[in-house]
């Protein structure tokens, strides 16, 4: 009898395999089979594909016993494939891991028993809320769970999880970034009483191997994980939590590109389970939705002791007496003192890693930039070095210049580094710390960072974008958005989106258990309309407003956009390739092709990138027609070709 395999390499399809163990074999088990010359774990696929007559088709050699996964994650990969446009395949290769979660069998797995934990009480608002959550039913719909920071959206979901948990059934909980799973797995560990398993993409092979069987075997029930543990292979999945939902962090932009918040609400689906998407402000996507009545919405408005919102104060910088190569106002100054003398905490944000963003000689004009790529090279002081943020390359800042003596470099703009020498010479007897991924690198050390910012043993915090995201410091409040121009935010038309949200999330840092906090925006454009919304703070007349213009101007989530991104290492191919694409493309009368242009950002890695992109209005979903054309397609072996469906930046 003839299997359809489908094996965790570049194929868009099963391979088609004979077995006389007809009655053991079933969809979703896996199996090794021969292919080539070597031997390759596979998944006994749902559907058979057409095999040549000539094609000599192999035998299955083993079954793996008491390991398979479900029809609903076989559906999940199928549709996920085609949203996507990438191979079945590598979506597999995702699902599987490492091979040796299937053929190392662990013997010892850590089951999750509920203990004696804290005693937590919901208010009201938290109260309605779940109620809320909970008539919505345990079948698949989406809800989204709004609430200002400091609200106590994560307990009121506590709470739903355990409703979940009491049902025997299994719960994934999704966060945007891997450094906030620390402190958010003490906070469920007071609440539960057990450790959750963790995953992402610094747990040792080891550890993923046991969380992968113990969650195939149905032992391990609840899971704090990033991106990746959208594609683990439950058993009996209850319930979906997306954290922070309107994150771009759960955008992958390389390898397999997906957004993990849309493929999270398709899995649900497949799964027939609810997902709850959680966030202070929602994106533009999920309020568009909420707003047609595809989403359910239950929101908190008040904090959750009822500790006030931060006050804000603008420092107008060009009526400031700012001295040279200094950044922080005296005006600015004199307010944080008022912090600092009440022992409380004060954060600096920028975000802006390294020291100076670029660096230019007065003599002959040198400006270091990648060799890699078309970015100017970012200065570390701490380790005396210029980076690429893009590739990671690194190079000293000694050069000669055209006057045959060492280039005079003066250094533009602010990064956390500069800053915190500056703070430093203000400030010399309070302890500062920079938060930022160059010094949260060990694990050790952003343990070690984070205990001491919540025993209010750093006066000072120094941070990225990192920092808003999720932590809670008693001590904190008052926060210094040291540049509030919100200039950059990558090539996107959600910059302004991006920028309320995250400016959101960072104000709720600030005055959780506090009557008083406050935070200050330093800018050159105090009538900016976005300072504006951020001051106002009002985020659905934002929301509204947005829409109401992506309407007008029929762009996301009234149209969809599809980018193409032809990349060489030569910028002639690169453009050549995406000419002769767009030829063919506009055959498809559906699509509106734009462009092509070279990328903003048009050398990363040594490769030219020129972009198309793909405009439809059409609602039904074009994937098919674009698969059946790239399947097609002949392109050089000069250029390669990547597909970002849903792109968020356009760099």
């Amino acid at each position: 009898m003839y299997f359809p395999v489908l094996i965790p390499r570049i194929f868009n399809y099963p391979l088609t395999y004979c077995s006389d163990n007809t009655t053991s074999l079933k969809e979703g088990d896996f199996v090794i089979v021969p292919f080539g010359k070597s031997k390759e774990v596979g998944v006994i696929w749902d559907k058979i594909q057409s095999t040549p007559k000539n094609i000599k088709i192999r035998n299955i050699e083993k079954k793996l016993e008491k390991i398979s996964i479900n029809r609903s994650l076989i559906s999940f990969i199928n549709w996920f494939s085609m949203y996507n446009l990438v191979s079945k395949g590598m979506v597999l290769k995702m699902c599987i891991g490492n091979k040796s979660n299937l053929l190392k069998i662990e013997k010892k797995i850590n089951i999750e028993i509920l203990k004696k934990r804290k005693k937590f009480f919901l208010n009201k608002e938290q109260n309605k809320s779940l109620k809320n959550l909970q008539s919505y039913g345990n079948t698949f719909n989406v809800s989204v769970l709004q609430g200002v920071t400091g609200s106590g959206k994560t307990l009121v979901y506590f709470e739903r999880i355990k409703d979940i948990l009491n049902k025997k059934k299994q719960v994934l909980i999704m966060l945007p970034e891997i450094f906030l799973t620390k402190q958010f797995q003490q906070r469920f560990m007071d609440f539960f009483g057990f450790v959750p398993a963790v995953w992402h993409s610094k747990i040792t092979t080891k550890n993923k191997r046991k969380i992968w069987q113990g969650i195939l075997n149905n032992k391990i029930k609840l899971v704090i994980g990033a991106r990746s543990s959208l594609f683990l292979p439950f058993k009996k999945l209850g319930l979906i939590i997306v954290d922070e939902e309107h994150d771009q962090s759960y955008k992958q932009g390389e390898g397999l590109i997906y957004n993990a918040r849309d493929m999270a609400i398709s899995r649900a689906s497949f799964e027939n389970v609810p997902i709850h998407l959680v966030s202070s402000i929602p994106s533009l996507e999920t309020f568009n939705n909420i707003e047609d009545r595809k989403y359910n919405l239950t929101k908190i408005s008040k904090r959750y002791s009822d500790f006030p919102l931060p006050d804000t104060e603008v420092v107008n910088l060009n009526y400031s007496s700012l001295k040279k190569d200094q950044f922080i106002a005296f005006e600015t100054l004199e307010l944080v003192k008022k912090y600092l003398n009440k022992g409380e905490q004060v954060l600096f944000f920028l975000n802006r890693r390294g020291y100076a963003p670029f660096l230019i000689c007065k003599k002959c004009g040198f400006k270091h930039i990648c060799p890699h790529c078309s970015i100017y090279l970012t200065y570390h002081k701490l380790i005396k070095k210029l980076v690429c943020h893009y590739c990671g390359f690194k190079n000293k800042k000694e050069v000669k210049c055209k006057t045959q003596k060492n280039c005079d470099f003066q250094m533009y703009g602010p990064g956390v580094e500069r800053i915190y020498d500056e703070l430093k010479e203000v400030f010399p007897n309070k302890i500062t710390k920079i938060i930022s991924s160059d010094f949260l690198l060990k694990k050790s050390e952003s343990e070690n960072i984070l205990k001491k910012i919540e025993k209010n043993e750093i006066n000072i915090l120094i941070g990225t974008q990192l920092i808003s995201k999720g932590f809670n410091f008693p001590k904190l409040n008052c926060i210094v958005v040291v540049d509030a121009d919100f200039s950059g935010m990558g090539y996107d038309l959600r910059t302004t989106e991006k920028n309320i949200q995250l400016y959101n999330q960072l104000s709720g840092r600030a005055g959780r258990f506090s009557n008083k906090s406050l935070v200050i925006y330093q800018t050159y454009f105090p009538l900016n309309e976005t300072l504006k919304d951020l001051i106002s703070n009002d985020p659905e007349k934002f929301l509204k407003n947005e829409l109401l213009m992506r309407k007008k101007n029929n762009l996301p989530p009234f149209s969809r956009l599809i980018a193409l991104i032809v990349s060489s290492k030569s910028n002639d191919n690169s453009l050549r390739g995406a000419q002769e694409i767009k030829k063919k493309l506009i055959k498809i009368r559906e699509l509106k092709v734009l462009g092509p242009i070279s990328s903003p950002v048009f050398k990363i890695r040594k490769y030219y990138r020129t972009r198309l992109l793909l405009k439809t209005e059409s609602k039904v979903l074009i994937q098919k027609k674009l698969a059946l054309f790239l399947q097609n397609l002949q392109i050089s072996k000069k250029i390669k070709l990547t597909v970002d469906v849903d792109p968020i930046n356009f760099t």
